[in-house]
Formats: structure tokens, C-alpha cells, sequence
């Protein structure tokens, strides 16, 4: 049961040696040291991240949500101009054609949701008839028509919220790492 133990690289201070015992990660007692800190200090990190996610509100779920919706949809519409002005410069928003105050319930809907200038989003208010008629050419009268319609009221829990704002972080990596294979020859 004597083996010869490999050569290993120290955890502590990245040098190479040979361990004494076949779990042995750092060279020294002083690098031993260093290494039990820095666990204990990711530890640490860990429970205060665990923490504070306990004690998150709906409502700052609702916005980390929101983030990663409209990260989405402005990955989703990269390169393609404003739906509203059919600018390509400045800053993109994800606009909302019914807007989140006025329609909480298509307040995650791909299809009120569109790549839009700060412009129009921010300064114009929407650009909401530039926007309608973008629309329609985009997804037809038929969608547009339901949009303006009136919906159930949308009951989000934090878990459904969690689960969106998984949904389109992930969404958004797979679109994101899509386009970096494409651009590598």
C-alpha cells in the first residue's frame, strides 16, 4: 500500500512538492494556513450570499427578473435598428410596446418586447405609433391586435419569478456564446 506519491502544485503558494499524505494540498503549515483561510473566507461568502437571497423582496426579484429579460431581448435583436426610429446608433433598450405600468401582465412577453433606441424608448416616451407600425409588419396585426387586448392579471410567486430569471440568464448565455462560435473562424 506504499504508493509513491505525484508531485503536486502547493494551493497555497502555487509552487510544486511532493505530499506526505495522499490528501495533502499545501507544502507547508504557513501555505496550509493561507489555503484554510481562503476557504473559510469563501465559506463566509457563501452564507452572506445565501442570506441576503433570503431575504429578498418580490419586488427586487421582480426587477433582478427584469434585468435578465431585457439582457434577453437586446442579445435576441443584436444588430437588428430600433423597432420604433430604425436607428442603429446609440444606446439599445429593450421598449416594451404596452408598457410594464400599464400592463404588468406582458410584462415578460417576447412579443411586447423589442430592441429600441434610448431615444425613442426614454426621451419619446415609447415612440409608441412609429412602434405599432413596426410591430405589425413584425409580427402581424392579428398579434398586435391581441397585445392591445385585455389579460388575466399575471400572479407571480418569488418562485416563478427566480424561474423567469433563470430562464433568460440562461437564454441569454446560449444566445451570446451562439454568436462567439459563429464569429470564430
Amino acid at each position: 500500500m506504499n504508493k509513491e506519491l505525484r508531485a503536486k502544485k502547493c494551493k497555497g503558494c502555487g509552487e510544486k512538492f511532493t505530499p506526505a499524505r495522499p490528501l495533502q494540498v499545501a507544502c507547508s503549515p504557513n501555505c496550509a494556513y493561507t489555503v484554510a483561510r481562503a476557504n473559510g473566507a469563501k465559506k463566509v461568502r457563501k452564507e452572506y450570499r445565501e442570506a441576503k437571497e433570503r431575504i429578498k423582496t418580490r419586488s427586487q426579484w421582480l426587477k433582478e427578473a427584469q434585468i435578465s429579460f431585457n439582457a434577453y431581448i437586446r442579445s435576441r435583436d443584436a444588430g437588428n435598428a430600433c423597432i420604433s426610429c430604425c436607428s442603429h446608433t446609440g444606446k439599445q433598450n429593450a421598449g416594451h410596446y404596452r408598457s410594464v405600468g400599464s400592463a404588468p401582465e406582458l410584462r415578460f412577453n417576447e412579443l411586447n418586447c423589442h430592441l429600441q433606441c434610448e431615444k425613442c424608448n426614454s426621451w419619446l416616451s415609447g415612440n409608441a405609433i412609429a412602434y405599432r407600425i413596426s410591430l405589425i409588419e413584425k409580427i402581424g396585426i392579428e398579434a398586435v391586435s391581441w397585445l392591445e387586448g385585455k389579460h388575466e392579471p399575471l400572479h407571480l410567486t418569488i418562485d416563478d419569478i427566480k424561474e423567469i430569471k433563470t430562464r433568460y440568464t440562461r437564454l441569454t448565455r446560449e444566445l451570446t456564446n451562439a454568436i462567439r462560435c459563429q464569429d470564430i473562424p
